[in-house]
């Protein structure tokens, strides 16, 4: 589905990417891991056309994407669910669910999409006439979540899903991705909670300042010893 080739990244005149190749096969939940700075969500960022590769290029469904703009992507069926949720605050969550979906095939089907969410995350039926900015965190990502569905995406790209999130609501985050698989949709995840995040992915790389060094199954990759001495405490 997805295929990075030889990319290079920067901000500015520092360089965060170097030579990056890896690919995304329909219908797998794909991680990258690796500590901070090491060019997780720069990737994600670059893929979603926020940041342009200096050098080599990105093929969805084998058509070019590195210079097509953002809004184009999203049409094209790429969503990408941001670090930190960026909810519009002051706006209801059934008002942040229809900012996913304002276009074609999505504002046509955003009724039967709405359903397939609600029952996805029953709270937010609950919550959906309730101010975003009063959720709790916990909701406020399950919001970012589904936002993000409302598009209709074939990869559905999720950036720290469960940073700052109580355990219980972590194993709840990582059911419902399992659950957004099942529907059909191919998800890539970048995660800082490692041991849960190679449970779930089928496959992952290992980023390690801004270069993939290692990739396998995940449960390769929670098997392999540098990883686990590295990110896993063992």
């Amino acid at each position: 589905m997805l295929e990075i080739k030889n990319i290079d990244v920067s901000y500015g005149d520092v360089q965060v990417i170097w030579d990056l190749s890896f690919t995304v096969k329909q219908g797998e939940v794909l991680a990258l891991i690796g500590a901070n700075g090491a060019g997780k969500s720069t990737t994600l960022k670059t893929i979603s056309g926020i940041l342009r590769p200096k050098r080599g290029e990105i093929l969805f469904e084998n058509r070019p994407i590195h210079m097509i703009e953002p809004f184009h992507l999203i049409e094209m069926g790429i969503a990408h669910v941001p670090e930190a949720r960026r909810l519009f605050v002051e706006m209801t969550v059934e008002e942040n669910l229809d900012m996913g979906s304002l276009k074609g095939e999505a504002r046509r089907d955003r009724a039967k999409t709405k359903e397939m969410i609600f029952n996805l995350f029953p709270r937010l039926r609950e919550r959906q006439y309730q101010l975003s900015g009063t959720l709790s965190g916990g909701e406020q990502q399950m919001v970012a979540i589904a936002r993000g569905l409302m598009s209709k995406p074939k990869l559905l790209m999720l950036d720290e899903p469960s940073l700052g999130l109580a355990p219980i609501l972590v194993r709840e985050i990582f059911n419902v991705i399992n659950r957004i698989r099942k529907e059909g949709v191919t998800v890539m995840i970048v995660e800082q909670n490692v041991k849960q995040t190679l449970t779930i992915a089928d496959r992952a790389y290992v980023l390690e300042n801004g270069r993939a060094t290692l990739e396998g199954t995940g449960t390769d990759l929670l098997n392999n010893p540098h990883v686990q001495a590295a990110y896993l405490g063992v």
